[in-house]
This record gives structure tokens, sequence and C-alpha cells, in this order.
């Protein structure tokens, strides 16, 4: 029998917690309705995880979703009379609890006394009665303390503090009344409880993919998610609001400005920290950081999306992890990414402050906007990588996807600076020797060349480019660009002429250790020679864009034919570049040249991804469940030198990681 219980006059007016100890015989008040004991069906495999979709978390605590009824069990002392016995569940979250605020939720049976949330009693069986409780679709998100309450003629008496009682509410993308309702089984499939995903990087032209397990049902990873919410001292009231709970959830994914989750590095150097290529999963940087309370070395911007994936399909809110190929950086907002040419033709790498990163992740997740106008609902954009302040921190979004693309930069949050990550020039400036510049080539479409996404329910890749923008060049996107404009983003309105001489630089595949002949056509499309000073810079560069040694460089004058080509070869050795790799590294070529005959400038870019050795894992035969097996993981050394230190990550779905240490 239940012991040590809590009275107070008016249970909705005063917390639990303020109620004070009543010791008294049992035996006195044994004709009225006491409580014997209290089941939260919290098992896998009863009713309540199973209809709210929580029974893969590793979890002995209650999980539910809000606005969807729930069960619990009370045991009284004596079948339930409802007649003349009365009493409440009631839950509270955050200190102090208050009515007013929805902090402190009476749940009657009474229909007489109505309930913030709705409770009824499904079933009585002996002296047990069954109660469903229905927290509302727009109720705080966190975990919750549970107590019952009998009213008795002395006052009320209420079960004490028991930690088996809490409970967890979670979003409900399930539910029509929730502000993250996804009317859609199979994207929910896989923006909520899918575990395992895939990550795109490398260039549009050559992507690669990296496996990251979410581990959002992790044993630990719930509390851990809320445990952020909590550090970033965000109101309790706020955290039913899925749009206030990403704002400060992709501020707190990075430890910039608040002590955050991650700490962000692209110099190189990891020596205090495990390198980024090195994570493969988010639930060890998710407890360390809880654990700890301090932030996680080190993160680049696919581990920052993964994890913030983890934390938003945790608390219920459908997303997915979205990779932007050749994503700009505007720090100005005026649609310009601008590479400044010397008199010559030659890049001036001193005065070239802008990069283009060959890929950029984000993560979308799923909204109502009723702060938008109708229609800019659905996927909205979140970023955690620390780019650019936001209202004074380090953070990006909720932006809409549908604004971003119809140009409504104007609207909450930061969709502006999105919109310029897609929507870019690369603008080429010639800096005369009086220091004036002029534009001398503009592309339109290097930028935001391609958006893709994990495939519901499958391993390939999707294409959600036309969810971003219009077709290039098409009407639509120019009227777009031209509504941006009146928001007050600037873009290049000169259109220098066109060259007459084409630069192409070919796409190749390239493994680690390869020597490789890189071959420069010049295509004359005019009816005259054409001489082309030109000048050909091979670069290591980061995958954002950022150079790190210059390998290469040629200044050949080449002589074309009217309507003809010319090709300019040259071998690249691997032992010229391998001293300088970084991280991720890329090959970045970029051609610019002078023609002397016209004074018109030519220019090209390419970016080679270099490619790791394939590993091959072959698995012993015969595995049980339980039972030891021996997994054999080779490959190949591709270098002229050898490897020590090699070691391995392994993770769900088999996949293996390789890094020399």
């Amino acid at each position: 029998m239940e012991e040590g219980w809590r009275r107070c006059a008016v249970m909705e007016d005063i917390p639990p917690s303020l109620f004070l100890s009543l010791s008294f015989s049992l035996s006195v008040y044994s004709e009225y309705l006491d409580i014997w004991d209290v089941d939260m069906m919290r098992r896998p495999e009863e009713l309540n995880k199973k209809q709210h979709h929580t029974e893969l978390f590793n979890s002995d605590y209650l999980i539910v979703r809000r606005g969807q009824e729930f069960q619990v069990k009370i045991t009284f002392n004596r079948p339930y009379n409802p007649a003349t016995d009365k009493f409440a569940v009631e839950f509270v979250i955050g200190e102090p609890p208050q009515f007013s605020k929805g902090t402190y939720i009476p749940v009657f049976t009474a229909k007489e006394r109505p309930s913030p949330w709705e409770g009824r009693v499904t079933d009585t069986a002996d002296n047990t009665v069954t109660m469903g409780i229905t927290p509302v679709a727009d109720c705080i998100v966190g975990k919750y303390q549970m107590f019952v309450a009998v009213v008795t003629p002395v006052g009320i008496r209420r079960t004490r503090r028991d930690n088996s009682r809490d409970l967890y509410i979670l979003f409900n993308p399930w539910v029509s009344a929730d502000a993250v309702f996804l009317d859609d089984e199979k994207e929910r499939q896989e923006c909520v409880m899918t575990e395992m995903g895939i990550i795109y990087h490398g260039a549009y032209d050559d992507v690669a993919e990296r496996d990251w397990n979410y581990g959002q049902f992790n044993y630990g990873v719930l509390d851990a998610c809320l445990y952020i919410m909590d550090r970033s001292d965000m109101p309790i009231i706020n955290r039913g609001d899925p749009i206030r709970v990403t704002r400060k959830a992709s501020a707190m994914l990075n430890s910039r400005d608040d002590e955050g989750v991650l700490v962000g590095n692209w110099s190189g150097d990891y020596t205090y920290g495990v390198a980024p290529t090195s994570w493969t999963g988010s639930t060890d940087i998710l407890l360390s950081y809880a654990n700890s309370k301090m932030p996680v070395c080190y993160a680049q911007c696919w581990v920052y999306a993964a994890v913030f994936n983890t934390f938003l399909r945790c608390l219920g809110i459908p997303s997915r992890v979205v990779t932007n190929f050749y994503s700009a950086h505007d720090n100005d907002g005026n649609l310009k990414t601008d590479i400044i040419l010397d008199e010559n033709g030659r890049v001036d790498r001193g005065r070239t402050r802008d990069s283009i990163w060959n890929y950029h992740c984000w993560n979308e997740c799923y909204m109502s906007r009723p702060d938008l106008p109708t229609g800019f609902g659905g996927w909205q954009i979140v970023d955690a990588t620390p780019q650019e302040t936001s209202d004074g921190m380090y953070r990006c979004g909720p932006a809409s996807v549908k604004a971003i693309k119809h140009g409504q930069i104007c609207f909450p949050f930061d969709a502006a600076f999105v919109f310029a990550e897609v929507n870019s020039d690369v603008v080429f400036y010639s800096r005369n020797k009086d220091g004036t510049m002029e534009p001398v080539k503009v592309n339109r479409t290097h930028i935001g060349r391609m958006v893709v996404t994990k495939t519901p329910g499958d391993v390939t890749r999707r294409d959600i480019t036309d969810q971003y923008k219009f077709p290039e060049g098409s009407t639509e996107e120019r009227t777009i660009l031209e509504k941006a404009e009146e928001y007050g983003c600037q873009r290049e309105k000169s259109n220098p002429p066109v060259a007459d001489v084409d630069l192409v630089l070919p796409t190749l595949e390239i493994s680690r250790g390869d020597d490789f002949e890189l071959s420069l056509e010049f295509i004359n499309r005019s009816t005259q020679h054409r001489t082309v000073e030109a000048y050909i810079s091979g670069s290591v560069a980061y995958y954002t864009g950022v150079t790190s040694y210059e390998f290469l460089f040629r200044n050949p004058t080449v002589k074309i034919g009217p309507n003809q080509s010319v090709k300019e070869s040259m071998m690249v050795e691997f032992k010229n570049y391998v001293k300088h790799l970084v991280e991720q590294a890329n090959l970045h070529f970029i051609a610019t040249g002078k023609v002397k005959e016209t004074g018109q400038i030519v220019t090209t870019m390419k970016v080679i991804t270099l490619h790791n050795p394939k590993l091959t894992v072959t698995v012993s035969d015969g595995g049980k469940v339980n039972e030891e097996m021996t997994a054999t993981v080779e490959f190949t050394n591709p270098f002229t030198f050898s490897l020590e230190g090699v070691y391995i990550l392994q993770h769900r779905r088999n996949s293996c990681c390789l890094f020399p240490v």
C-alpha cells in the first residue's frame, strides 16, 4: 500500500512540490478511496508505446506523443464509484509549476469539471481503473512528473514523488492538430523513425556518400536532447513551439557563443579532439556533451547537420539532412561571389576573399508556419553550422523552403542568407593598375548546382533542387531574382560580352595515390586566329573552397586557329601534393587567361574529389544472435609508402571507415 500522502486545499493553485507531508493512520480513512498502485503501461510491447510510435526508444519510461490518448491503470483499495469518488491525475513540468502557464495540468474524469487535457475512464475491473489521457496537441514537450490525487473530507491526498511514473511527451507528426503534422507515412517513417542515414558530399558531378547512425532511440539520447534545451535556458513554456525549439537548437548545436554541443574546426589539426571524419554517429557526441557538460571536439558542416537531425527526430520533429553543391557563403547580402583577376587575367589570391563550398549540409524540418502567410509551411531550413550571426547568435532558420523558391526573403528567419547560398552569381572582376575593377565574366548557374537528400525508404539520393529554385534561365527564375532585389539584395546587373574562346577542363575520377594527366582544351569559336595568354593553377583545397597549397602553376601562350581547338596537357603527380593533403582534400583547378586580339577574359574552374581506397568486408558464415562472428576488412594501399597506425570505425549496416593515424 502507498504511504506518505501530500495534501492541499485547491490542487490547481498550489503545485505538488509545495505540498506539506501529512502523516496519518490509513485505517481512519479506510472508507475513502485509497491508491494502491499506478501502472504506467510503459513496456514496449504494450499499447501506449506501440500506438505512439515510441516502442523503439531504449528507455524504461513511458514515452508518448502529444495530441493522442495514452492510458494508465490505477489500482484502488476498493472498487471505484464515479458517483461519489473524485480523483485526478496531475502532470507537472518545470519549476515552479503553474496552472496558468501550462506547467501544472490536473486531468479530471468528471465532465462537469473540464480539464486542460482530456481525461476519461476507459475501463474498470475490480479495483482497477484504466484512464485515458490526451495531452493537447500544442502542449509543452519534455519530461513530466505524474501524481494521482484523491479528494477526501480533510483535503486532497496525493501520491509521493516516484521517478518510475515520470513520462516524456514528444511532438506528434501523426496528429493533424500538431504543428509538425506530416501527412505522408513514407516520409514520416524516413524522417522520424529511421535511425540510419546517408549524407552526401564530394562534388556535384562526383557525389560521395557517408553513412551515419542518428541513433535517436538509443539509451540516454532523449535525455541529452532535453538537456540541450535546459542548457540554453529556454523557457519551459516555449518548448511546445517547433519554431522556437528549432531556432534555439540551431544555436545550441554549435559552441560559438553559448557553450553548445559541438566545436567547429576546419584547420586540419585535431590534436585535442576527434577529427570530424572519424565520427560515424550522433550518440557518442550527445552523451559526451550531456555527461561532461562541455562542448565536444570537433565538427564540420555534416557533423552539425547529422547531430541536429538526431535532436529533431528524437523529439518527434520530421527532419532530413540536405546537401547543397557549390554553396555560396554570402556575408553581405549582395548575391555575388567575387573572384578578382589582375590585369593579365591571373587570379589575385590576395584580394579574392570569397570562397565557394564544394558542398554544404544543413537540415530541413517539417512544420506549419502560423507566423507566415498561408502556403509557406512545410519544409523549413535550419542550420547549426556557425557561419554568420542571426539576432546576435550563430544560428540559421527556420526559413521556409517555399519562401526561398519564391524570393520571399523578407520572411523570418534568415531567408536572405539561405537564398544567397543557392542563388548567388560568380563574378570575375579584372583589377586595373589604377585599382578600379570591372566585371569581365558572370556565371549565373554555378552556385546551388544541385540540392539532394536521401530518398525515403531507399538508399538512393533524391534531387530536390526544384524545391529551392526554378530552372536556371527560366522566366520564373528571373522574376524571383527581381523580387529578391526589391528586398535589398544586390546582383551584378552587367552582362559582359561572351568571349569567343572557351576553356574546358575535363571531369576526372581520381583516387588517392594516382598520377594523372590534366588536359585543358581551348576552343576558338571565331573565324579568326586567337592567342590566349593563360594561367593554369592547381591547389589543394578544403571542401569549403579555401586554398591550402598551390602545387601546380603553368602560364602557356596558346595559339588557336579559326574554329579549331587546342589541348594543353600536363602531368599531375601525387608526390607533388601528397604532403599538403588535408581533411576531405580536393584538388581545385582554375584556368584563366586573356585573349590577346580582343582583350577578353576567359575562365574555367573544376573541383576534383580524391577517392579513398575501397574497403571489402567479409563476415564469417553461420552468424547467430549473441554468438561471436569474425569480420575481415581488406583494402589495397594505393601509396608507394607504408601506412602505420591504421584503425577502423564500425557501426550499424556493417559500414566501416578507415583512417590512418
